[in-house]
C-alpha cells in the first residue's frame, strides 16, 4: 500500500523554487481568508514512519503561515495530569477553534499503533480502540472541522539512512510497524476524514505535496456556499413500542416530613464523606450530572452532595448558553475540559444533555445534529466509565402544578427571585415536547455504564435522600471494583 506510493524520481530543485513561493503565498492568503471566515477550524494531523520527514514538515508550515494562528502541538507521553483524565482529554483541550489552523504532531491514532506493534494491546481492544477514532473523527467532521490527516512514508533503506544520519536508534521494526499501519490506516480512512499518503524519499517532493493537498482542502471549503451542514444521514427516531411515557409513570408524591429527613439526611451524608476520604477513591473520580424541570429542586440537592465532601476535592459547573468561546469550538469541548483528576467530584448543573432537550425543543440546532447527539453522548460517558470515573445521571421530576407552586413562591421571596425569569414561564408552554424530548433521551442515553436515575421530586425532602442514597451506593460498588 505505501511502497506503491514511494516516490520513483526526484523533483528537481528549479521547479521547487519556481513553485515553493507561490504556494506559501496562497497558503498564507488562505489562512487570513479563513480567519476571516471564522466559520469553521482545521485540524491538520501528522503521522507516519519515523524519518519519513514529519517534523520538518510541521516546521515548514509554521514557515509557510503566520505562526500566531497556528496552533501547534506534539504529543509525546502524557503528563501526570493527562494520565489521571480519559486519554482524549488531552486531544480534546487542543483542538483549535474557527478561524484558526491546529497541526497535531502524534494524536489520538499514535498509541494504538504503537502498542499493537509491541503486543501490548490484543486485536479485540485494538479494534475497539480503531472503532473509537473513526466515531471520534466522523463527530469532528459533523460539526464542521476540517479535519487534513497525513501519512508520511519512506522506504526502509531510506529510513535506515536518515535515522543513522540524526545519530538515533536504527533498529526500528519496520516490517512489523508497516503492516500494523497498513491496517490502521485502510480501517480508519473514511468518506469524512481519509488518509493522505505522502512520499517522504524527497524533501521538496514532500513538502509541495502537502502544501498543495492542504492549499486546496482550505480553498475548497472556503469557497463552499451557504452554511455547511453534517449529512443527515441519522435515521427518524422510533417510537418505543411500549408507547411507555417513563416520566408519567413516576410517583411523584412521595412521602417523608422534615424530621425523618433530617435524621436520615445526615447519615447519609456521614456514609457519604466516609467513602470519599477512603484511599481507594484515589483511583477513581466521580462525574455527577443533574437535570430536571425548571424549579425541580437541581440546586438543592447538589448542596446536600457537596455539605459531606471536602470543598478542595470538588466542583460545580453551571451550565447555560455557550460562551462565543465555546460556540467556537465542538458542542462536547466545553465539557471535555472540566474533566476532574483522580480523587475528585464534579458537578454539572445542566450538562451536555442540551444538545437533545432544549436545543431539540426550542430548534436551536438542526435535527440532524440532535439526532448524532445520543451516540455522540453514549462514546463521551463511556469514555469517561472506561477511566475509572463514575457518572451519575439525574433526572428530578416535579409535576407541572407543583412548578407553578414553585414559581409563584419564588416571585415571592426577594432571596430567590434571581431564580425565576421570563424564560422560565416560557417553558411552561412547551411542557409536552420537553417531556417527550425527555422520554427519548433517557430511553437512548441510560446506558449500563452511565444509567439515569429518575427521581420523584415533588416532596424536596425525598428528593434530597434519594440522590444521597444513589451516590454512595454507586461508589461503594465502584470502590469495591477489582483495579
Amino acid at each position: 500500500m505505501f511502497e506503491s506510493a514511494e516516490l520513483k524520481h526526484e523533483v528537481s530543485k528549479a521547479l521547487y523554487r519556481r513553485e515553493e513561493p507561490k504556494l506559501r503565498q496562497q497558503l498564507l492568503g488562505a489562512q487570513y481568508d479563513l480567519k476571516e471566515n471564522g466559520s469553521f477550524p482545521v485540524l491538520i494531523l501528522i503521522a507516519g514512519v519515523e524519518g519519513a520527514g514529519k517534523g520538518e514538515t510541521v516546521n515548514l508550515l509554521n514557515e509557510w503561515m503566520d505562526p500566531r494562528h497556528v496552533l501547534t502541538h506534539g504529543f509525546a507521553e502524557p503528563s501526570d495530569e493527562e494520565q489521571e483524565r480519559p486519554h482524549l482529554w488531552r486531544f480534546w483541550k487542543a483542538l483549535p477553534p474557527k478561524g484558526k489552523v491546529g497541526v497535531f504532531f502524534g494524536a489520538w491514532h499514535t498509541d494504538p499503533v504503537v502498542q499493537r506493534v509491541h503486543g501490548k494491546i490484543d486485536a479485540a481492544e485494538y479494534g475497539e480502540k480503531i472503532d473509537e477514532i473513526v466515531r471520534l473523527e466522523k463527530m469532528l467532521s459533523d460539526e464542521g472541522v476540517l479535519l487534513l490527516k497525513y501519512w508520511f512514508h519512506v522506504s526502509r533503506k531510506q529510513q535506515k539512512k536518515r535515522l543513522k544520519a540524526a545519530g538515533e536508534d536504527s533498529h526500528y521494526p519496520y516490517k512489523k510497524f508497516l503492516k500494523t499501519c497498513e491496517n490502521f490506516v485502510r480501517r480508519t480512512s473514511t468518506a469524512e476524514a481519509p488518509w493522505i499518503i505522502v512520499p517522504g524519499g524527497d524533501d521538496r517532493h514532500r513538502a509541495l505535496t502537502f502544501g498543495r493537498h492542504l492549499l486546496a482542502s482550505m480553498r475548497e471549503r472556503l469557497d463552499e456556499k451557504g452554511e455547511r451542514r453534517a449529512p443527515d444521514r441519522q435515521p427518524p427516531l422510533a417510537r418505543p413500542v411500549d408507547s411507555l411515557n417513563i416520566i408519567r409513570a413516576l410517583q411523584l408524591d412521595q412521602t417523608l416530613d422534615k424530621n425523618a429527613y433530617r435524621k436520615e439526611v445526615r447519615k447519609l451524608q456521614a456514609r457519604l464523606g466516609t467513602l470519599s476520604r477512603d484511599k481507594r477513591f484515589r483511583r477513581l473520580s466521580t462525574v455527577l450530572v443533574f437535570e430536571g424541570n425548571d424549579a425541580a429542586g437541581k440546586g438543592g440537592a447538589i448542596r446536600r452532595v457537596t455539605s459531606a465532601l471536602d470543598a478542595r476535592y470538588y466542583r460545580t459547573i453551571p451550565v447555560a448558553a455557550p460562551t462565543e468561546e465555546e460556540r467556537a469550538q465542538p458542542y462536547l469541548w466545553r465539557f471535555w475540559r472540566h474533566l476532574p483528576r483522580r480523587g475528585r467530584f464534579l458537578f454539572f448543573d445542566r450538562s451536555w444533555y442540551g444538545r437533545v432537550l432544549v436545543e431539540r425543543v426550542e430548534r436551536f440546532t438542526a435535527e440532524a445534529d440532535w439526532l448524532r447527539g445520543y451516540g455522540e453522548i453514549n462514546d463521551f460517558e463511556r469514555s469517561m466509565a472506561r477511566h475509572q470515573m463514575v457518572v451519575l445521571k439525574f433526572w428530578l421530576a416535579i409535576s407541572k402544578d407543583e412548578q407553578h407552586r414553585r414559581f409563584k413562591r419564588r416571585e415571592k421571596i426577594a432571596f430567590k427571585r434571581f431564580k425565576i425569569t421570563a424564560e422560565d414561564w416560557r417553558n411552561r408552554k412547551k411542557w409536552d415536547a420537553y417531556e417527550e424530548a425527555v422520554c427519548d433521551m433517557i430511553d437512548r442515553t441510560s446506558t449500563s455504564v452511565a444509567p439515569w436515575t429518575l427521581v420523584e421530586a415533588n416532596n424536596k425532602y425525598y428528593a434530597r435522600l434519594k440522590v444521597l442514597k444513589t451516590v454512595c451506593d454507586a461508589l461503594e460498588a465502584a470502590l469495591d471494583r477489582p483495579k
